[in-house]
């Protein structure tokens, strides 16, 4: 097959080339003592989209900042106890989407809560203000400051972790099945909610973006959705003066620095001629995650829909246990 990326026997061992900071745990567990003084609280407002059997609404809360974040949120007409549960996060610059492609796990006896990510096309606030900029791409969003409490998606991965505590704390969910799923930058939340709610019982990311972001830019493929990198060390760091500080900075929000924290039994939809998350950036997740997990190769496949993976993903839900 046409080469992308490093031979299969090298992406099965490989580890990463961003830089894991010093700081690493404490700063996430710092972050962490933040989420834990937020309100499991939430208020609900009907939806505009009704289906037989299912009962549809916006889910509000409180996330870290005092941001006003928002859920889709459905559930089974007429619940009764024990219900798995299971969240969903959404492509990059995206938002939760439409009600349809949810409508499959209300019906199977899923409650469903999908985030919109703060600041982009969805209905949550993103309330930080930071000085840099602010004219494209996320990713960089507080990078300027040298801050690591200043970046964006600190906030956003807390944000997922507070949804999947939401979801668990619900007297008709069985908090020991909830699982996590999405793509892309789905895919990297969903590694991200797994890893900072370690109680979430099943990860299943699809081609996992937010990771390894050394590893992209020596590859020449800081373009596309993570094209941010390339405008950012053009317009900050021009001769490389700080080129080492940046991607210490960026590896706090790299999920494959985070996946060791998982618990759940992993399924990861891995892409192999992906040119946007390449296939050594999801094998670095993949390669870190210490609990059980399995990789579906789709060996011909970019960043795209794949074949078999709703499906794949719906059995698995459905026959999710409780891990130890």
């Amino acid at each position: 097959m046409p080469a992308l990326d490093m031979p299969i026997e090298r992406l099965r061992e490989y580890k990463g080339t961003n830089p894991r900071p010093q700081d690493f745990d404490a700063y996430w567990d710092r972050a962490l003592s933040e989420l834990d003084a937020c309100s499991l609280d939430y208020t609900l407002e009907p939806a505009d989209f009704q289906a037989p059997g299912v009962k549809c609404s916006y889910l509000y809360f409180t996330g870290v900042g005092g941001a006003r974040i928002c859920c889709r949120f459905l559930r089974p007409e007429h619940p009764t106890a024990n219900h798995p549960g299971v969240c969903m996060f959404h492509g990059y610059s995206g938002s939760a989407g439409d009600w349809y492609d949810k409508l499959a796990y209300a019906y199977a006896g899923f409650f469903v809560l999908a985030l919109d990510a703060r600041g982009q096309m969805g209905f949550s606030d993103d309330n930080r203000v930071v000085s840099g900029n602010t004219f494209k791409g996320q990713i960089i969003r507080g990078l300027s400051t040298f801050d690591p409490d200043q970046l964006y998606f600190r906030n956003v991965f807390l944000d997922c972790a507070q949804t999947a505590r939401i979801l668990m704390s619900m007297p008709e969910v069985d908090a020991g099945r909830v699982g996590a799923m999405g793509g892309s930058q789905g895919g990297g939340l969903t590694v991200a909610c797994a890893s900072l709610e370690p109680r979430v019982a099943l990860c299943v990311p699809a081609c996992p973006f937010l990771t390894d972001y050394k590893r992209v830019w020596e590859m020449d493929l800081a373009k596309g959705a993570y094209d941010e990198l390339s405008y950012f060390l053009r317009h900050r760091d021009p001769r490389h003066e700080r080129i080492d500080e940046i991607w210490n900075m960026l590896g706090y929000i790299d999920v494959s620095k985070l996946a060791v924290r998982i618990k759940a039994q992993t399924i990861l939809f891995a892409t192999m001629m992906d040119s946007t998350c390449p296939p050594s950036t999801q094998f670095a997740i993949y390669n870190a995650i210490t609990a059980p997990k399995e990789i579906k190769i789709y060996w011909d496949f970019g960043h795209e829909g794949l074949p078999q993976q709703g499906d794949i993903t719906l059995r698995a839900m459905l026959n999710m246990k409780a891990h130890d």
